[in-house]
């Protein structure tokens, strides 16, 4: 499982082109891509097509490879095999077969971004691509929401604005960083409020182009002192507009937004404070 560059071919490791240079054969999410790579270091090596819509099939064509005493490097389009990207199936099947898998480690957009974020965190969640709509995006992005973890995801340019926007429906008051073309000419790394990240991303055509990664913060923990949400809610309704004291109460209690927003209002209805 050898890793490559994610954009800048001078990201690729010492062992990375040791082990293409040597392998028997070099399986390729996409051919076109990889001779690129082999061309400009001028490796020759034996190029076959692996992707995942022929992953199971591929994974038999390893084995028999390596049966036959074959050495065989499995690399995806950028980076990392296997995160997102096809991969996982031939590890798993060469591991049955009884044979070897060794990991040539490199570059990967994940840590790439998340180095270069600047955000503070005690655990990330990789959440890959989510779902492109409906239910099943909803029942993702709230169970994302639960979580105290910084979020992770990869996302499509003609997504980015919807999704920026579903992210902020779901997971309230936090911070993103919209990592662009990371390692590549064009390269931009942004930290914006959820609140205004969808504007951000319509203001221009160039920020919804290339490759992106998506970095959430962490849900804010509440303190330990085990406050009321509810409580919270009616002492900040007694001072404050509505939609002032629902923003407070977010960092207050680390609740989620649009649940502390419908319990005000349900305070309201039940005239249990005044505005």
């Amino acid at each position: 499982m050898v890793a490559t560059p994610i954009g800048n071919l001078g990201d690729i490791t010492q062992r990375a082109l040791q082990t293409l240079r040597a392998a028997d054969v070099v399986a390729a999410e996409d051919t076109r891509n990889t001779r690129a790579l082999l061309t400009h270091y001028g490796i020759g090596a034996k190029l076959v097509s692996l992707h995942a819509h022929n992953e199971r099939a591929g994974a038999e064509r390893v084995i028999q490879w390596i049966s036959e005493g074959k050495s065989v490097a499995l690399v995806s389009d950028a980076g990392t095999p296997a995160i997102s990207d096809p991969g996982a199936v031939v590890v798993d099947q060469v591991r049955r077969a009884g044979h070897a898998v060794f990991p040539i480690p490199g570059v990967s957009a994940l840590t790439t971004a998340l180095s270069a974020s600047g955000l503070a965190f005690e655990g990330v969640v990789f959440a890959g691509f989510l779902p492109a709509k409906g239910a099943e995006r909803r029942e993702r992005l709230a169970q994302l929401a639960d979580g105290p973890w910084a979020i992770a995801l990869f996302e499509a340019p003609h997504r980015l604005a919807q999704t920026l926007g579903d992210l902020h429906a779901a997971l309230g008051e936090r911070d993103v960083v919209i990592a662009r073309e990371l390692t590549k000419r064009f390269e931009t790394i942004a930290r914006i409020a959820l609140a205004e990240a969808r504007a951000w991303a319509e203001a221009d055509d160039d920020r919804r182009r290339g490759e992106l990664v998506l970095l959430v913060e962490g849900r804010p923990v509440s303190a330990e002192s085990g406050d009321d949400p509810q409580a919270v809610l009616q002492v900040l309704l007694d001072e404050l507009p509505l939609k002032q004291a629902v923003s407070l109460a977010v960092k207050l209690t680390g609740g989620k937004r649009n649940e502390l927003y419908e319990m005000a209002l349900r305070l309201k209805n039940r005239g249990q404070t005044t505005f």
